[in-house]
């Protein structure tokens, strides 16, 4: 591949490759898990990121979560009418912030359905080997490295 990416078709692309396998996995692993306990991926995910923290934030929540922050607004309400997140205006005023915070319906839901998504999950990464698995979590380290967003990296599993 040259400096000047000629001949590089669309299909190949980075972003292409990245982007149309995640949408794949979101669609079979993730999306049957989410479904069957009555959530959107949006939910799970709100729920996922407050379920590590118990209580954050909503700058927070849009930034742990890599969503815009219009859809972690629009979910966490609906997560609130199902009484699944509590949100709280910091201080009593919405200026000064909002704290988000999983109620224990929340926590329970997350409790019940987390063991469900670890084995789906497991499923699809033991599709590989460990050798791959290790390239794998360094290739995508390493390429979030190069885009600059090093501060949620995990360890290799």
């Amino acid at each position: 591949l040259g400096e000047d990416g000629a001949g590089l078709t669309v299909d190949n692309f980075i972003t292409t490759l990245v982007v149309r396998t995640a949408n794949a996995l979101r669609r079979t692993v993730t999306l049957p898990y989410a479904e069957s306990f009555d959530l959107t991926m949006a939910e799970w995910r709100m729920l996922s990121v407050l379920a590590e923290a118990g209580s954050l934030p909503f700058s927070e929540m849009v930034r742990l979560s890599a969503t815009d922050k219009s859809l972690v607004s629009r979910t966490l309400r609906l997560l609130e009418t199902r009484n699944l997140v509590a949100l709280e205006a910091v201080n009593g005023s919405y200026r000064q912030g909002l704290e988000c915070r999983m109620t224990e319906a929340g926590a329970d839901l997350y409790r019940k359905s987390m063991p469900i998504a670890q084995k789906a999950q497991a499923d699809m990464i033991r599709v590989l080997t460990n050798n791959e698995r290790k390239v794998l979590y360094r290739t995508l380290q390493k390429l979030r490295h190069a885009c600059g967003d090093d501060e949620l990296d995990s360890p290799e599993k």
